[in-house]
């Protein structure tokens, strides 16, 4: 059975890493603490004197002074790996922690997990391949070396930075070395954690490359490992729950995100707000406990992003140049049903075929495989005809040799819906609304990533009225924005005001919009 060591990196709460010690290595697991040597040296007094006795416990045989982005925290970290190694044979292990974090599964799953999973995983990108890094520096972090720290020795850093590129002093990657870029939380099998600490006594020219990289943590064992270990043995993720806000921020989470972290698929989570005496009690007593059956469904990525990005609504870039300066062409007509049930809109769509012969697409700016003729490469991806989009709809009026053309279009597409409005050409819209049940809902919820099949139904009864809402509020928007030639069919209307609103839309007569508003499996969902 798996037995882990834990690499515990930390500097403050010395209770709460007593603690979390003790609750980790009850279940017969081990730990390696490097406490940081800036901290308070009665803070490292009292974790000692607290853990000394506990023989699955040891700390690192020599403490540093650490520093963010500096190699400090890659040598302390190689520093109570070392100690970890010699003092705990038995350990099959090596899985790397701060003091923010917790398990979020139990020490029966954790080892049953590792047992089925025989590789190592940690994340490891292409360097400079991959968008990783999003902002900053990103080639200079390598080819150049740093001395100073960035956010303590500002001035020094950046003087040190500028000197060197006005001089040309860059430096050359070893040969044999690929980059790799990830985040510093791993779990690593024994014999690769030997191989590692081998590779750093036999390659001293690699040892001193890293040691003036900037913010080596994210670089150092990502690229060592993955030189070590055959790629088919490493899993390119992390099992630790992590998530960033948009400000590059780490995400905290507290009493009310118990179930939400239960149900990822990862085995810890950070950070922990310290705060959060109700979660860190739970997830204290979950680490111990047995037989528990957990309902992964993993969609708490997703679901952050959702739910952080309700308040952006509308904040958009500018638009395009050159599509502003074009247009559809003023004697034109592009007809836009508006639906967030996209099956009924398609219904509708096939209706209006039936009784008219205008040509009609379903989501093109929705749905990739859209069936679209080939027009030069512009319709292959929804990155491009949204870019596009003016010019996309103009090549299609051309191709199909008409002054009037049909789309269907998600509510949430309200920049879409204010340019066409916008352009020379007349842009009629018909919106479809509909009722949600709270089986669709979560139906919705599932196709979009924000629930799984194993989302706990508390988590569903939060996240409903929020969808629901989010729908409202779509449809509230476009009713707002106030278009010229707009009209509505509702689920809910008789068919005698649903007719008036396609003939109005559809131009024509109300025998042919009763023939296409009378299909009674419509809004069947």
């Amino acid at each position: 059975m798996a037995k882990i060591a834990y690499i515990l990196l930390c500097h403050k709460d010395p209770d709460a890493i007593i603690k979390q010690a003790e609750r980790l290595t009850t279940a017969g697991d081990y730990m390696s603490i490097h406490f940081d040597a800036r901290s308070d040296s009665a803070q490292f007094a009292k974790i000692h004197a607290a853990l000394k006795d506990n023989a699955n416990v040891t700390f690192a045989h020599r403490r540093i002074r650490c520093g963010w982005g500096e190699w400090s925290l890659v040598q302390a970290t190689l520093y109570a790996v070392e100690s970890a190694v010699e003092a705990f044979p038995r350990a099959t292990h090596f899985y790397m922690l701060s003091g923010d974090c917790m398990a979020i599964k139990s020490a029966e799953y954790t080892h049953r997990f590792l047992d089925d999973n025989d590789a190592d995983f940690i994340e490891s990108f292409d360097y400079f391949e991959s968008d990783w890094i999003k902002t900053g520096m990103k080639e200079e972090r390598l080819i150049y070396r740093h001395f100073f720290n960035e956010r303590t020795q500002k001035r020094r850093f950046y003087a040190a930075f500028n000197a060197q590129r006005r001089l040309g002093l860059t430096r050359d990657i070893p040969a044999d070395i690929q980059v790799q870029i990830g985040s510093q939380w791993w779990c690593l099998r024994r014999r690769t954690i030997e191989w590692v600490l081998e590779f750093t006594r036999q390659r001293r020219d690699v040892m001193r490359f890293f040691r003036s990289t900037w913010i080596p943590d994210e670089t150092f064992f990502q690229t060592v490992v993955r030189h070590v270990v055959p790629e088919d043995e490493i899993r390119t993720r992390t099992l630790t729950f992590l998530l960033f806000t948009d400000y590059g921020m780490p995400v905290t989470f507290y009493d009310d995100h118990y179930d939400l972290l239960l149900s990822q698929d990862f085995l810890f989570a950070r950070k922990i707000s310290a705060e959060s005496h109700d979660l860190k009690r739970r997830l204290g007593l979950l680490y111990a406990a047995e037989n528990v059956q957990f309902q992964v469904s993993n969609e708490g990525a997703s679901l952050f992003k959702f739910l952080t990005g309700r308040g952006r609504i509308g904040r958009r870039f500018a638009t395009r140049f050159w599509e502003t300066e074009s247009t559809l062409g003023r004697n034109r007509e592009l007809l836009v049903i508006i639906c967030k049930k996209w099956h009924v809109a398609k219904r509708l769509l096939e209706q209006i075929r039936q009784v008219t012969n205008v040509p009609a697409m379903e989501y093109v700016f929705n749905e990739e495989h859209t069936p679209l003729p080939d027009l030069g490469g512009i319709q292959k991806t929804l990155e491009k005809r949204t870019r596009h989009r003016r010019a996309l709809m103009r090549m299609l009026f051309d191709y199909y040799e008409t002054d009037r053309l049909i789309v269907c279009m998600d509510p949430s597409n309200l920049d879409l819906l204010q340019d066409f409005a916008g352009d020379r050409s007349i842009t009629r819209m018909l919106e479809i609304q509909c009722d949600f049940s709270d089986d669709y809902l979560v139906g919705h919820a599932m196709r979009v990533g924000l629930a799984g099949e194993q989302t706990s139904q508390e988590t569903l009864e939060r996240l409903l009225p929020t969808i629901r809402n989010d729908m409202v509020f779509e449809s509230d928007r476009i009713r707002d924005a106030d278009f010229e030639h707009f009209d509505r069919i509702r689920e809910t209307a008789d068919i005698e005001d649903n007719t008036k609103a396609l003939a109005n839309f559809l131009t024509m007569s109300d025998d042919k919009a009763r023939e296409v508003a009378s299909a009674d499996y419509l809004f069947s969902d």
